[in-house]
């Protein structure tokens, strides 16, 4: 009798990463392991005493091999999962593993989230998240208790889907070393190792996924620190590295050819800059026409170095290596006006563009790819704009009264 040959697999099952955890290389029990169909073969004896009801029940989608429903569950928007955990145990065993989450890197079909933690006018910190794609603002889990009023805190994203914040003064406690970390991929807080030092108002960013921290202060301007350390996120443990020549207070950083740059106030409340090179372990003092005419928001996509213009974000310029200076790069041709409501507080890519956050929740991309000169560069998301549908408009009229009297304090981007 001829044997019936089996399908073959329809995903990569030789990609699944969630029988180890990256953080602190343990294995997963068991219990928490994601659900595939060719990761745990049942025994011929079980198999044989299963019903052929009780494999209907037990499949992902019933009359459908479970690679088969692992390659149509992966597809889902990513704004729906929060439903597909409610399902059943499976399908929230397979949405909280690694395995789902990497075969949807892999296939390329990601989706990038903007997240913006924000400050109201009594000090309470709050977040929101914004789907690009559906253009709908998502609920989050609320922030710790420990970062409910901090000030002078880092944020800074690691491995695509982790958002850290870190350090940063408490009104009771003072100057913390806290770390608290929100995945993305469960939608839950957790905790991570103190920093080494208490720091506040300091300069942060990540170089190859490792988070890095220097100068600020720890209980006020006289005591403003020159230290730095790093955290490594495979190792778990934070490390000192090399001490900035002087003590600074940074108000702006960015990460520049694989260099970080540093931009603030020295001990006697002069501006500095400083540059650290990872591989070397060094840093060295930086005066070049990039420093000198830096403005903070800024940031880097495709090698090159980008800022805003202007206070309300509706023009941008990008640092020329070659006569080491900024030039004019683009001009949306629409000023908004000069209130706190409309100062631009954030500039990050996202998708290939670059995104300009404002104050009222406005949300703007612009395709630097793109001619110069052509206002369809400039594309509005939510907010106030020129051209918007009816529920953006509704919105953007709802949240522009109600966040009013609030600040942006960090924007950051979740691929999940």
């Amino acid at each position: 009798m001829e044997t019936k040959r089996r399908q073959p697999a329809l995903v990569d099952s030789t990609s699944c990463l969630c029988r180890v955890d990256a953080r602190d290389k343990k294995f997963i029990p068991v219990t928490k392991l994601c659900i595939q169909s060719n990761i745990i073969q049942p025994s011929k004896h079980n198999a044989a005493a299963t019903s052929p009801a009780t494999q209907a029940q037990e499949s992902l989608l019933p009359g459908l091999p479970d690679d088969l429903a692992i390659a149509c569950l992966v597809r889902v928007p990513r704004a729906e999962h929060h439903k597909l955990r409610h399902v059943c145990k499976r399908w929230q065993r397979l949405l909280i593993g690694n395995y789902f989450y990497s075969l949807r890197q892999s296939l390329g079909i990601a989706e990038e989230w903007i997240y913006i933690i924000k400050r109201d006018k009594d000090g309470h910190i709050s977040w929101d998240a914004f789907d690009p794609i559906s253009q709908q603002w998502q609920t989050l889990p609320p922030i710790p208790v420990e970062y409910s009023e901090a000030v002078g805190f880092g944020c800074a994203v690691l491995a695509g889907h982790q958002l850290y914040m870190f350090g940063g003064k408490d009104p009771v406690r003072g100057s913390m070393r806290r770390v608290i970390y929100y995945n993305a991929r469960t939608n839950k807080w957790h905790r991570a190792p103190d920093m080494l030092r208490r720091r506040h108002l300091f300069g942060s960013c990540v170089l190859n996924n490792c988070l890095y921290v220097a100068g600020g202060e720890t209980q006020g301007a006289e005591q403003a620190l020159k230290s730095a350390e790093v955290y490594d996120p495979i190792k778990n443990r934070w490390f000192l590295i090399s001490d900035m020549s002087t003590s600074m207070i940074p108000f702006i950083s960015v990460v520049y050819k694989g260099r970080w740059f540093i931009k603030g106030l020295g001990p006697h409340r002069q501006v500095l800059s400083e540059v650290y090179y990872p591989e070397a372990n060094a840093w060295l003092p930086v005066f070049d026409g990039m420093v000198s005419g830096w403005r903070n928001p800024c940031t880097c996509l495709n090698g090159m170095l980008y800022a805003l213009e202007c206070r309300d974000g509706c023009k941008l310029r990008v640092y020329d290596g070659a006569s080491d200076s900024w030039i004019k790069c683009m001009d949306s041709k629409l000023h908004l006006g000069s209130s706190r409501a409309l100062e631009a507080a954030a500039l990050f890519p996202i998708n290939g563009k670059l995104c300009i956050i404002r104050n009222n929740m406005s949300i703007t991309l612009v395709d630097v790819a793109g001619a110069p000169k052509k206002s369809s560069n400039w594309e509005t998301l939510a907010g106030y704009g020129p051209i918007k549908t009816f529920v953006t408009n509704l919105w953007s009229s709802l949240a522009g009264r109600r966040r009013l009297q609030s600040h942006i304090v960090h924007c950051q981007v979740l691929k999940v």
